[in-house]
């Protein structure tokens, strides 16, 4: 899949060197038992140490911003109000610091927007043990990571969205799901059989790699089909 590159800058402007010998990490999660299997998984890593492992975010992002480590994981459940726009502050105010997100979720969109706002890993929270290590030093490199579960989702989301796979037909099925309407007066509006509108519905799942109305809507609603 594409490579996005999230390369940490310091306050100088400069780029920070992706060859330093240690490996900082701050975790921020909320269940003890997470924080204990990602710490013994840490712990026997002879580049990565980690310098504080927290239940709240509070705590974490304060350490974040005193000691500025290469990575910071942390639990999205943690993140108040939007989870997006909590992500686009939190990388504002540590720059020098690659953050790589733990989440239940497998939305392919969700793991887009999650990128978009700043995480440069997506990590889903039952395969850590075999994910984290990975998604880290992808991040110390500059490159971005996902979830092998989500990655090919979040390919074909890129590629339909970006590269103009929808034709003009698909297109307006996907406006008119976005603005609420059902088959049926899909099918009466384009003057087609409601066998037919389910058969584009199946197609959009498909070649967007998403499972529900909600996250058409929000497809729709980020390429401008609808208004905000």
């Amino acid at each position: 899949m594409p490579t996005h590159l999230h390369l940490a800058r310091d306050p100088s402007g400069e780029e920070r060197d992706s060859t330093d010998a240690v490996i900082t990490v701050v975790i921020a999660e909320s269940h003890a038992a997470v924080r204990r299997s990602l710490r013994l998984l840490l712990d026997v890593e002879d580049e990565i140490r980690l310098v504080m492992e927290a239940s709240e975010l509070s705590t974490a992002t304060q350490r974040v911003r005193d000691d500025h480590p290469r990575i910071l994981v942390v639990d999205l459940r943690l993140l108040e109000g939007s989870v997006f726009e909590s992500l686009s502050r939190l990388r504002a105010e540590a720059p020098r610091t690659e953050i790589i997100a733990l989440t239940m979720h497998e939305s392919p969109l969700f793991a887009q927007r999650t990128l978009e706002a700043g995480a440069a890993g997506f990590v889903l929270k039952d395969h850590a043990d075999v994910e984290l290590l990975d998604a880290i030093r992808h991040a110390v490199r500059g490159d971005e990571y996902v979830s092998p579960r989500v990655a090919d989702g979040v390919d074909r989301l890129r590629r339909a969205v970006g590269g103009g796979a929808l034709n003009a037909r698909e297109t307006e099925v996907l406006r008119l799901i976005a603005l609420g309407h059902t088959s049926a007066e899909i099918a009466e509006k384009l003057r087609v059989s409601r066998r037919t509108v389910e058969t584009y519905r199946a197609r959009l799942h498909s070649k967007l790699g998403l499972a529900t109305r909600a996250e058409l809507v929000q497809v729709a609603l980020r390429q401008h089909l609808i208004g905000n």
